[in-house]
């Protein structure tokens, strides 16, 4: 039997998850001048683009042009989307394996980190993650509702997820009206009351995650002052001593674009942005089951042994009165079943992309991973191509090596019948893009660029189903 990775016996691989990891990896495996492969991108939504689609927030929508690229990808003649079938329900890791020499998951970091502090669960507390969903239009998110009849609301964290969560609940509804929100939530924010938002930062300025542009335009919105306290927007002898050291242009023009902040007068806008440094909430309290308020300690930065700083709580304690709190410090990726799953890093187990058994730490043949349920919730969009690219070059290792799983039926017409054996309702990617010419047209006829569907039972309506 000759070595698969040719014309006449492709090397077949599936690829579960179908945001930018996927799709990077796709593109690479389909390039690769070094063998020839097919690839079938599954997703248990029947959209493609992952976080693109429904992590990205609506007002970027240059971020978003990225999905040129990957329908470039999707063209080509040996690749293959299979949407709304879902690994675990539909599908198994033995049943690809009767089909497919390697496996490749990039499911991403579906769930949120939890803050680990008392009263996180009452009513008015709600992971970041769900809101973003939320008013992208995830069809797993669209019966969730917030309660945005709150005047003052904190989001704890400072990545540019959290100045995400923040602009939206403070950019004007008309705004948002040109943007690709969720009807729905474009239709509740429309009707909220909230006045104050708190952006808040367990460390310094100079340590915090957001980047530049995304911190500039918080300052450029129409309907928002925002506020500082001078003290905490200046660098502490720590932080300072690092700058020094560092150089680092990027984060001294941070700092400089929060300290303008400082000499900024309001503009008596409706609504206010309070960004707030070395604090961190430790109780969420409330009454009658829902929240009223946080208790925030004031941190000091302490410097470890490798020369990192942390923060190091004090005994001095504030009372923010909030209605709401949107919890963003972090994303997690769930486990996958029959996949090897490290718990307290929250990603599959895996050395430079090769999944490794639990118990020998040895590569578990045939099956791979790419992205942030690779390596963590870490970097932008265009991080996950270096990183798919590493995994690729893994499998193309393994396959030169013969190191591939042994199917027992590798062609694509089998592996094609058994999924819609197992979901008729598998939506390809001329589908996708049918139902993407649908959402463009109606949204071209209200000035947006789309009206997206949010949910699956619509999808399959509009494609006859």
């Amino acid at each position: 039997m000759p070595q698969p990775g040719t014309e006449a016996q492709p090397l077949r691989v599936a690829i579960i998850g179908a945001g930018p990891s996927g799709f990077y990896a796709a593109e690479q495996l389909l390039s690769s001048p070094k063998l020839v492969a097919t690839v079938d991108l599954f997703d248990r939504l029947p959209t493609p683009y992952g976080l693109v689609r429904y992590g990205v927030a609506p007002d970027h929508q240059k971020i978003k042009a990225v999905t040129a690229a990957y329908d470039k990808t999707a063209a080509h003649p040996r690749f293959r989307f299979f949407g709304n079938v879902e690994f675990g329900k539909h599908v198994s890791r033995r049943d690809l394996a009767a089909y497919y020499h390697q496996i490749l998951f990039t499911t991403g970091a579906q769930t949120d980190r939890r803050m680990g502090i008392p009263g996180e669960d009452l009513g008015g507390s709600y992971p970041a993650t769900d809101f973003v969903a939320w008013y992208n239009g995830h069809p797993d998110y669209v019966r969730h509702t917030f309660d945005l009849q709150q005047e003052s609301a904190a989001v704890v964290g400072v990545g540019n997820v959290a100045v995400d969560v923040a602009r939206i609940l403070l950019r004007s509804p008309d705004e948002l009206a040109t943007t690709d929100i969720a009807d729905y939530a474009l239709d509740a924010l429309r009707e909220s009351r909230v006045r104050d938002v708190h952006l808040l930062g367990r460390r310094g300025p100079a340590q915090a995650a957001f980047t530049n542009p995304e911190i500039r335009e918080l300052g450029d919105l129409s309907s928002s002052d925002v506020v500082v306290r001078p003290e905490e927007v200046a660098l502490d002898d720590l932080s300072r001593a690092a700058l020094d050291r560092t150089q680092d242009r990027t984060t001294m023009r941070k700092v400089e674009i929060l300290q303008g902040f400082v000499t900024r007068p309001p503009a008596g806008r409706p609504r206010r942005l309070h960004i707030r440094f070395l604090v961190s909430p430790v109780e969420v309290r409330g009454a009658d089951g829902r929240m009223t308020g946080l208790r925030l300690v004031h941190n000091v930065l302490q410097a470890t042994p490798a020369g990192t700083l942390v923060a190091r709580a004090t005994d001095r304690f504030e009372d923010l009165a909030a209605g709401l709190v949107f919890r963003s410090v972090g994303y997690r990726g769930v486990p996958l079943p029959d996949v090897p799953f490290h718990q307290d890093w929250g990603v599959i187990l895996n050395e430079k992309g090769r999944v490794l058994d639990p118990d020998s730490r040895q590569p578990v043949v045939g099956l791979y991973a790419a992205g942030w349920i690779k390596r963590g919730p870490t970097g932008v969009i265009g991080t996950n191509k270096p990183d798919a690219a590493e995994t690729v070059d893994a499998m193309i290792e393994d396959a030169a090596q013969g190191s591939i799983l042994d199917p027992t039926e590798p062609s694509a017409a089998a592996a094609e019948a058994f999924v819609r054996g197992r979901q008729p309702q598998v939506i390809s990617y001329p589908d996708w893009l049918r139902l993407n010419q649908l959402e463009v047209e109606k949204g071209r006829a209200l000035g947006r660029p789309r009206v997206k569907f949010t949910r699956v039972e619509e999808m399959l309506a509009a494609l006859g189903r």
